[in-house]
């Protein structure tokens, strides 16, 4: 089947986050321009999706729900033929999101003042999970080093030393660097871990999101040693666009930490999803592949695009290989420019409007996160306008 991934669906006026923040960065703009910032997408959603929820609806009381035996088997079987993971359907705490999940983590396995170690730059709801919760970030920056971001794991070492620093907020694949991280560094995180008695909360939103010569490894697959101090934060929500549907499955196979995430969860007063994300969720993952690997073309594509065009046209610019996500990571530094200026070229003259580098951390300051999972004819209009802006 061939889906609809030319179509830009225009959100304008429906609380839409990225198109609402464009429209308050430049009000001007004009009908057509659409924004690649937050990571989620204006294409047409996987119809497999939408039309069993529409028939859902015909019949559905939208009342108070839990899960059923047809969501649990939806997610473990997902886990199982797309990640060979397997995973008992007791270990899976569920959460209206991974954001509120790893603030939930980070409260249950942590004290006021402790440390939490993040690769920078990082996915900013890291720093406001850590810091609003009364802890400290601490900051493990990633080393760009023949063209490609790696782990500091010297550095990881000495700060997973200090007994201050309790947990490790991983992102893997790492947001917003695009790396998909190759087993024996993933050993290596693990090692250092399990040497120093680090809680893992690993955020693998985008497992699902991997493309054509990369391999995820979910973290928890490696030992079960790193099982046991481990936390899987996954979702539906990046994969088949879901994220207002707020449904996502936590995965922690020791018993102890389980109930100490669980008894923290409970403080919060949530204990079950809405009655339209379990469906959706289960509809994605029983019928939507198809659609998932038609994406993952689509987004390939896009990111050998952009390779293409800024090599020609604004080769001041870099583009780092895209290893999973949807999410483009470019180094714009080479102009000279602060991030207060680069935000202003490219939303007021380009009208393109990127998620700015800096909100990633200091280390971010310069670069420029695109989202390529729009149709190509989106991208290579923004493209040229850009080139515009920038004088080329």
């Amino acid at each position: 089947m061939a889906y609809d991934f030319e179509t830009i669906v225009d959100r304008t006026g429906t609380g839409a986050a990225k198109w609402e923040e464009m429209r308050e960065a430049n009000p001007d703009v004009p009908a057509g321009i659409s924004p690649f910032s937050v990571a989620d997408l204006d294409l047409p959603m996987a119809p497999e999706i939408t039309e069993g929820l529409l028939e859902h609806l015909r019949t559905a009381v939208l009342g108070y729900t839990i899960a059923t035996d047809d969501y649990w088997d939806a997610v473990t079987g997902w886990f199982q033929r797309r990640h060979g993971w397997t995973v008992d359907r007791e270990h899976i705490s569920l959460a209206p999101g991974i954001v509120p999940a790893f603030f939930t983590a980070i409260r249950a396995f942590t004290e006021q003042g402790d440390g939490v170690i993040v690769q920078t730059p990082a996915y900013y709801p890291f720093y406001r999970g850590i810091r609003s919760n009364g802890r400290t970030v601490v900051g493990n920056p990633l080393v760009l080093r023949d063209g490609r971001w790696r782990l500091d794991l010297e550095d990881l070492e000495a700060k997973a030393k200090d007994p201050r620093n309790k947990v490790l907020l991983f992102c893997s694949p790492h947001n917003p660097t695009g790396r998909v991280w190759e087993r024996d560094e993933l050993e290596a995180v693990a090692r250092i871990a399990l040497e120093n008695d680090l809680v893992v909360i690993s955020d693998e939103i985008h497992f699902d999101l991997v493309l054509p010569g990369s391999t995820h490894t979910v973290f928890s697959e490696l030992s079960p040693e790193i099982a046991a101090r481990t936390i899987v934060c996954t979702a539906p929500s990046k994969t088949f666009n879901l994220a207002g549907m707020q449904t996502s499955n936590i995965v922690i196979s020791d018993p102890a930490l389980r109930e100490a995430y669980n008894d923290e969860r409970t403080r919060t007063g949530f204990f079950t999803l809405n009655a339209l994300g379990f469906e959706a969720c289960r509809l994605a993952y029983t019928q939507a592949e198809p659609w998932l690997d038609q994406l993952i073309e689509l987004v390939a594509s896009n990111h050998a695009l952009v390779r293409a065009f800024m090599a020609e046209r604004m080769p001041e610019v870099v583009v780092f290989d895209l290893e999973g996500t949807y999410l483009q990571w470019m180094d714009f530094r080479a102009y000279g420019h602060d991030a207060d200026e680069l935000k202003r070229i490219n939303e007021q003259e380009a009208l393109v409007f990127f998620d700015e580098g800096a909100v990633f951390g200091p280390e971010g300051e310069g670069f420029e996160r695109m989202n390529l999972a729009a149709p190509a004819h989106a991208i290579s209009a923004a493209l040229e306008r850009l080139a515009t802006a920038y004088g080329h």
